[in-house]
């Protein structure tokens, strides 16, 4: 295997840019509990005991627990000041700290997890104090907003009141600088702008995190997203270009731009390659373009992101179709039955067009036609050997399976005109045996294309149904998946270890913010 590629001087750049991050004090809102219920989501609701302003008069023995609800979701470090009762403090204490982004989370019993991601994700601690009164800091940070707090020993002499509690939240992100919406905007979509905000902010640290619970890692497929938010929200754009010079910076072997990365102890590019992801490096920095004009940083990134060109392109087959075997994955979105063929082509040209945007900026012309004769090639490729007429929709694979994935892609690739793409669109939701949408991260991209294609009413319409969806279920931040009918749906075999404040989700802010406000 070569190695893989290293830049030094954009990681120095990267690193030059790390953000200040913001804190705030927050402490817990009331003492509650979590309850079984069938009818409330995923099984479990929140009733509400006292007010946590009573916490500290409560005298805790072994055994004893408590739950507390901060009000809102948080990313930051627990505080604990402790106090013994009855006597000194003989022998050490030990809790047991579980944190929640969900009430199924401080309800379910964490011995039964049987998820095949690691038992480490699941978000909870022991923790032994020595000296009585004291006060602890944990050193993890966590991603909650519910907190059971569990006595497992003390010893005969001595019992614990919990005399002070609170979170230091940290965030890169600044909310005095999102514009405010304008006045009479719909509650609904005020309400869903104010969750999805959130949802970034708790994503933005030193990079934009995919998720600040699980993976809290960058991925380019959530950047990509996150950072269109951005632009609308917070203008916290130094963090986005600080994240392309990551990227750029450390890459695997033949330049490919990797699928995620690791900042800690120093970046470092993961393993993983995704078809997709690496061609959206392009889009990224065409996208940060647009918004800030930094044109250095177009000029310089731009090697990097015509190579991705000529990776994406040598994957082509001699029908000028992306090969579909074994060697490869691209993402599009978590569906086990997906075939990723025709969705990865139109990805390709989708690519391709914003590639064909950027040499033209730079005043490219041999590139500019370079990419052009690749963009007719690969649509004439696309309508010829994937398009189905007799169906009237784009297949993939060897099965010629149709899928949402593959319809939505090509329209955003702009391989029809608008009626046509309307159209295509318009029959979709009566091919019932068509591969459906899991992700937040995939109906963003239906939305993308209803609007392209003139149905604005359509978008806000699924806007409202989906992310609405999660209001109603009970979401202070929007979550990594979400099936409507199916609302304990994991990929990873577990719903405890689902992100629920999730970066890919945060988009309601973008289309409210752009097209309907």
């Amino acid at each position: 295997m070569r190695e893989k590629v290293i830049n030094t001087a954009w990681l120095d750049k990267a690193q030059g840019m790390i953000p200040e991050l913001h804190q705030q004090k927050v402490y817990p809102q009331h003492i509650v509990s979590a309850v079984p219920d069938a009818a409330a989501f995923q099984g479990w609701r929140i009733e509400t005991i006292g007010a946590a302003e009573h916490l500290s008069d409560q005298v805790l023995c072994k055994g004893d627990s408590v739950t507390l609800d901060f009000g809102e979701h948080l990313v930051g470090y627990l505080t604990l000041s402790l106090l013994n009762e009855r006597s000194n403090a003989d022998a050490p204490l030990r809790l047991k700290l579980t944190f929640g982004e969900m009430p199924c989370e401080v309800g379910e019993d964490f011995a039964e997890y049987s998820g095949w991601l690691s038992r480490s994700w699941l978000q909870d601690e022991i923790v032994n104090v020595d000296v009585l009164p004291g006060t602890l800091t944990l050193n993890r940070r966590y991603a909650f907003r519910y907190l059971n707090v569990e006595v497992v020993e003390t010893s005969i002499r001595y019992d614990i009141r919990i005399n002070d509690i609170y979170c230091m939240t940290v965030t890169s992100a600044d909310m005095e600088m999102v514009p405010q919406l304008p006045e009479g905007i719909d509650p609904e979509l005020a309400e869903m702008d104010r969750v999805a905000v959130e949802t970034l902010r708790d994503c933005m640290q030193t990079v934009f995190e995919d998720g600040p619970k699980r993976d809290r890692r960058l991925w380019i497929g959530d950047l990509r997203l996150q950072a269109l938010v951005n632009y609308e929200t917070f203008g916290c754009n130094d963090l986005v270009k600080r994240c392309l010079y990551l990227f750029a910076g450390t890459r695997l072997e033949g330049g490919q731009v990797g699928a995620c990365l690791y900042e800690q102890q120093e970046p470092y590019v993961d393993d993983i390659y995704l078809y997709d992801y690496a061609l959206f490096f392009i889009a990224t920095l065409w996208d940060y373009f647009e918004a800030t004009k930094d044109r250095e940083t177009l000029k310089e990134l731009w090697p990097v992101a015509r190579e991705q060109i000529d990776i994406g392109l040598n994957r082509l087959d001699a029908r000028g179709i992306v090969r579909d075997d074994d060697t490869w994955y691209c993402f599009l979105d978590w569906h086990e039955e997906l075939n990723k063929q025709a969705g990865a082509q139109a990805v390709l040209i989708y690519s391709l067009k914003k590639g064909r945007r950027i040499a033209q900026e730079l005043r490219l012309p041999e590139h500019e036609e370079w990419i052009n004769t690749h963009i007719k090639d690969a649509e004439q490729a696309a309508l010829t050997h994937l398009w189905d007429g007799e169906q009237g929709f784009f297949v993939s694979g060897e099965k010629r399976q149709v899928s949402w994935a593959s319809q939505v892609w090509m329209v955003l690739s702009e391989i029809m005109d608008a009626p046509a793409a309307r159209q295509l669109l318009d029959r979709l939701p009566g091919k019932g045996e068509a591969i459906g949408m899991t992700t937040p991260y995939m109906v963003h991209h239906y939305v993308d294309a209803l609007i392209m294609c003139g149905e604005a009413g359509k978008a806000l319409e699924q806007i409202r149904r989906y992310w609405g969806g999660m209001l109603k279920d009970g979401a202070d931040t929007f979550w990594e998946l979400y099936d409507p009918d199916d609302k304990t749906y994991s990929p990873y075999g577990s719903n405890l270890v689902n992100s629920y404040c999730h970066a890919w989700s945060c988009t309601p802010s973008y289309f409210i913010r752009r097209n309907f406000s």
